[in-house]
C-alpha cells in the first residue's frame, strides 16, 4: 500500500510532467532537457508499477501527449497515432526483447532506424494524391499543416501509383541547411536561428507557407498506417514499399537478427557517424520486423509494444561560469542562474543555465570562474552536470546565496523557505515590482524597445527567459517563437526593437535603471555633467550633490545606487550589450532659464520630441506646474495641469506659439 508521501509524489510528478509535455509537444518550447524529463518520467513509471493502485488513465505514462495550436485547422486522425517508449541502457533493451518474446511466444528480429529529431507528420494520399498532412497532436486530433508540407521538395504531391495511403514520417531541418539558412540571414543582417528542431517545427506550424518554403526542410517516411493495396509482411519490406511509391525513406536503416547487431548499430551511430550525419539524431528506433508479430504484440494506451526508442546520451561540452545571478518567480521564489561563456551544444548557442537552488550549487560546488561540463539533451534548457575542479583558479570562492537582492521589494531582504531548499523575497509582490521595472526600462522615456510591453515582459519572466535588464539582450528569435502567442512577425519585430535599443543615450539609460529619485530631468542633468557612465559611477556623493538641479537627496541616492555590488555587476553585464552615447550639454538659447511643462496631445510633436526641443533651447522641463513654471504648452486632453496653470495664472500656449518661441 502506497504511503501518503509516495501518493503525493506521484501526483506532483504527473502535474510536472504534464506541464513539461505541454511545453514540448504543443508549444515547441521545452523548459527542461530530454534527460531531465526522462528521469522524472521513469521515476513516475516505477512508482506506478510498484503501486498499481496509483495508476491512472490520465497519467502521462498511459496516454499520448501532445496538443494543437488554436490558429490551425483540426484534423481527426483516421488511424490513432502513438509515441515510443524510451530505453537508455543495454539492460533496458534486453528487458524489452524479453517482453517481446514472452508476449509473442517467439524470438524476434528487428528493423533498426535512426530517430530523427524533428516533427512527426501524418500524410494522407487519396488515389495517389496528397490531400492532408497533419501533426500528431494528442494522437487523436492533430493540426492541418498541408499548406506548409507541400513546400517540401522531398514530399511528392502525387505517388507513382493511384493508391489510398496513410503514412507517417518526420519533417526536419538538415544541419547543412541550418548552416546555410543562418549564413543567408547573417548577410541580410537578420537575427540568427539557434535551434534547428524548433526552427523546423515552427516553420511547419506557421499560417504562412512562404515561411516554410524559404527554409531548407526535409522529410523521411518510416511507417505505413493504412493502404488500399496489399500490406507488406515485414517492416523492412514496408520501407521498400514506401520507397517504390516515390516517398523519401532514410537509407540508413538496418536489419538486425540479434541484440548484438542492435548494440553494434547503436554504437556506430552514437560515435563518429552521428557527427557526420546531415540531420540531428537522438537515438535509434527498434521495430519488430514481422508485421504478424507486431499485431500479436499490439499497443499499450500510448505506445506500441513492438517498438522502442533507444536514446543516445545527451551531448556534453565545456564552458566557463562568468557570473551567477538570481531570477524572481511569480510567487517571489528566487532561482540562481549561471551566466556562461557562450557555447554551441546540440545545435543551440547556450549562454545561461538554471542552477535550481542553493543546495544544488553546494552539492556540485559551482563557483564563478569555474570550468564546467554542460549537457543539453533538450532544445532550450541546459544543465551543469559537473565542475572540472582541476582547472579551477586558486582564488575562486564558494558562492553564497545573498541575503538581499534588488529583485526583491522593500529593503530587498531574502529568506530561505522553511523545510525547502528554495529562497524567496520576504516582501510579497516582488515579481510584479520587477516586471514594472523591466517595463519601465523598455518604455518610451528609457530604451524605447518596441514590442516589449507589460504582458510580454510578464510572459518572458514566467518562462524564465528574462529577469533583469541585461537578459533582454540575450533573447533569441527561436526562444520567442517557442512562446505561446509569438508568431514570426511578432518575434521579428521584438528582435528588431531590441537591436535598435542597443545604441542608447546615457540619459535614457539612466532613466531606465530605476535609480531612486532620478527621472527624466535629473537623468539629463547627470548625463550632461559627466562624459561617460564610468565617470558618473565613480563620482562621490559630494560631487553629485553640488550639481545644479541635483542636490543632496538625489546625490546620495545616485551615489548609493552606483556603490551597490549588485548594481555594479548589472552595469558590467549591460556594457557588453550596449553602445552608450554621450549626451551634449545644453546650449544657451531662446528658453535659457525657463521652466516648461508639456501636457496633453500636441498636433505634430510627441511629448518626448517637445521636451527635447525645450532642452535644446536651454530650458528645463518640469513634470508639474508651480509658481516657478515659465509657461505651459498644452494640447488636447491637457487635464489637471492645465487647471493648475489657470489657478496659478501661469501662461498657457499651444504648439504653434511654442515653435515660434523656439525660433525667436
Amino acid at each position: 500500500m502506497a504511503s501518503k508521501k509516495v501518493t503525493e509524489r506521484v501526483v506532483k510528478l504527473r502535474e510536472l510532467l504534464a506541464h513539461h509535455a505541454h511545453r514540448y509537444y504543443t508549444l515547441d518550447a521545452p523548459e527542461i532537457s530530454d534527460s531531465a524529463y526522462d528521469a522524472l518520467y521513469h521515476e513516475l513509471k516505477e512508482l506506478e508499477t510498484k503501486y498499481p493502485e496509483l495508476r491512472s488513465s490520465d497519467s502521462v505514462t498511459a496516454r499520448v501527449i501532445g496538443g494543437i495550436m488554436p490558429e490551425l485547422k483540426k484534423v481527426r486522425h483516421k488511424v490513432p497515432q502513438w509515441s515510443f517508449n524510451d530505453a537508455f541502457t543495454e539492460e533496458e533493451i534486453r528487458a524489452f526483447d524479453a517482453r517481446v518474446k514472452k508476449v509473442s511466444g517467439r524470438d524476434a528480429t528487428y528493423d533498426l532506424e535512426l530517430k530523427i529529431d524533428g516533427l512527426k507528420i501524418v500524410f494522407t494520399y487519396e488515389k495517389g494524391a496528397l490531400v492532408t498532412a497533419a501533426t500528431r497532436g494528442d494522437g487523436v486530433i492533430g493540426e492541418d499543416v498541408t499548406h506548409n508540407v507541400r513546400t517540401i521538395r522531398e514530399v511528392p504531391q502525387q505517388l507513382k501509383r493511384s493508391v489510398d495511403l496513410i503514412v507517417e514520417g518526420e519533417v526536419y531541418l538538415t544541419r547543412s541547411g541550418f548552416k546555410k539558412l543562418n549564413s543567408e540571414r547573417e548577410k541580410a543582417a537578420l537575427p540568427l536561428f539557434a535551434n534547428p528542431r524548433n526552427a523546423a517545427a515552427g516553420s511547419i506550424r506557421q499560417l504562412d507557407p512562404a515561411i516554410a518554403a524559404a527554409r531548407p526542410l526535409g522529410a523521411f517516411i518510416y511507417d505505413v498506417a493504412e493502404t488500399s493495396e496489399e500490406s507488406p509482411k515485414t517492416q523492412t519490406e514496408e520501407l521498400t514499399y514506401i520507397e517504390e511509391l516515390g516517398l523519401p525513406v532514410n537509407p540508413e536503416h538496418r536489419y538486425a537478427e540479434t541484440l548484438d547487431d542492435v548494440f553494434t548499430y547503436w554504437k556506430e551511430w552514437n560515435g563518429s557517424k552521428r557527427e557526420k550525419a546531415d540531420y540531428q539524431l537522438d537515438g535509434v528506433v527498434l521495430k519488430v520486423d514481422s508485421r504478424a508479430q507486431q499485431e500479436v504484440l499490439g499497443y499499450t494506451g500510448k505506445a506500441p509494444r513492438f517498438a522502442i526508442a533507444y536514446k543516445f546520451p545527451p551531448e556534453q561540452v565545456q564552458t566557463t561560469v562568468l557570473d551567477i545571478t538570481l531570477q524572481v518567480g511569480r510567487t517571489g521564489k528566487l532561482t540562481p542562474v549561471a551566466h556562461l561563456k557562450p557555447v554551441g551544444v546540440a545545435g543551440t548557442t547556450v549562454a545561461r543555465a538554471t542552477l535550481h537552488n542553493e543546495d544544488f550549487i553546494k552539492e556540485k560546488d559551482i563557483r564563478i570562474g569555474d570550468t564546467v561540463i554542460l549537457q543539453k539533451a533538450g532544445d532550450i534548457i541546459p544543465e551543469i552536470v559537473a565542475v572540472v575542479k582541476e582547472l579551477r583558479e586558486k582564488n575562486a570562492k564558494p558562492w553564497q546565496f545573498p541575503t538581499h537582492s534588488p529583485l526583491c521589494g522593500g529593503d530587498g531582504s531574502i529568506e530561505r523557505i522553511p523545510g525547502e531548499a528554495a529562497h524567496r523575497c520576504k516582501v510579497a509582490g516582488s515579481f510584479d515590482q520587477q516586471s514594472r521595472k523591466l517595463v519601465h526600462f523598455a518604455g518610451k522615456h528609457a530604451l524605447d524597445i518596441d514590442g516589449m510591453g507589460k504582458e510580454t515582459v510578464k510572459l518572458l519572466m514566467e518562462q524564465k527567459l528574462v529577469s533583469n535588464f541585461d537578459d533582454i539582450f540575450e533573447l533569441t528569435k527561436d526562444e520567442l517563437l517557442a512562446l505561446e502567442g509569438f508568431e514570426e512577425l511578432k518575434a521579428q519585430n521584438l528582435m528588431h526593437g531590441i537591436a535598435a535599443s542597443r545604441e542608447v543615450p546615457l540619459d535614457r539609460l539612466l532613466i531606465g535603471l530605476s535609480i531612486p529619485h532620478v527621472g527624466v530631468e535629473t537623468a539629463y542633468l547627470l548625463a550632461t555633467h559627466f562624459e561617460t557612465l564610468t565617470d558618473l559611477a565613480r563620482a562621490k556623493e559630494a560631487e553629485l550633490s553640488q550639481i545644479e538641479g541635483i542636490g543632496p537627496i538625489i546625490g546620495k541616492a545616485a551615489a548609493d545606487w552606483f556603490k551597490d555590488a549588485d548594481n555594479k555587476a548589472l552595469l558590467a553585464r549591460l556594457k557588453k550589450h550596449l553602445a552608450i552615447k554621450k549626451v551634449a550639454p545644453p546650449k544657451r538659447g531662446s528658453l535659457t532659464g525657463k521652466s516648461v511643462v508639456i501636457t496633453g496631445t500636441l498636433p505634430t510633436l510627441s511629448r518626448e520630441e517637445a521636451e527635447a526641443r525645450v532642452r535644446q533651447a536651454g530650458g528645463k522641463v518640469s513634470s508639474s506646474v508651480s509658481a516657478k513654471t515659465s509657461f505651459v504648452v498644452a494640447g488636447e486632453a491637457a487635464g489637471s495641469k492645465l487647471a493648475d496653470a489657470e489657478r496659478l495664472t501661469v501662461e498657457v500656449i499651444d504648439e504653434s506659439a511654442f515653435l515660434k518661441r523656439l525660433r525667436s
